[in-house]
């Protein structure tokens, strides 16, 4: 059974699929929903510069997640923007809340690059404190 679902969000096409995903299984099971956007802080800057970047970034993402509000009436949501390196935020947001099932989007990008930097959906599946659903843009 599943109780508590998250959705990780980042305003892309996938992130899109993943969401509408997530609204679908989180409406069959009566599941709450937690919609979580994971601000990249810069890797390098002084701290003003930092924290200015942070913040805008946090903007956007809570603009971003603004519509998705609207379509998740009737559930029970949550919508938050954390920061940190994506995988190891959403891993830690699932074990702080006691997330049942994860719902990632993945882009698909080359197998150069997924061998060079990883995945962000790999790395979920890898640590997470329960099952992970990977979708996938249609072709």
């Amino acid at each position: 059974m599943i109780e508590k679902l998250l959705v990780a969000f980042d305003g892309s096409a996938t992130a899109q699929a993943a969401f509408d995903f997530a609204l679908d299984l989180a409406g069959k099971y009566g599941a709450e929903l937690f919609v979580l956007a994971v601000s990249r802080p810069p890797e390098f800057g002084g701290e003003e510069e930092t924290e200015a970047v942070i913040e805008q970034s946090r903007r956007h993402y809570e603009r971003v997640l603004n519509p998705l509000k609207a379509r998740a009436n009737g559930l029970k949501a949550r919508f938050e923007v954390k920061v940190g390196h994506p995988a190891e935020a959403i891993v830690l947001y699932a074990e702080d809340q006691g997330i049942d099932h994860i719902v990632v989007g993945h882009r698909g990008h080359g197998l150069f690059e997924r061998w060079l930097i990883g995945s962000v959906a790999r790395q979920v599946i890898a640590y997470a404190p329960c099952a992970v659903t990977v979708v996938r843009p249609r072709a």
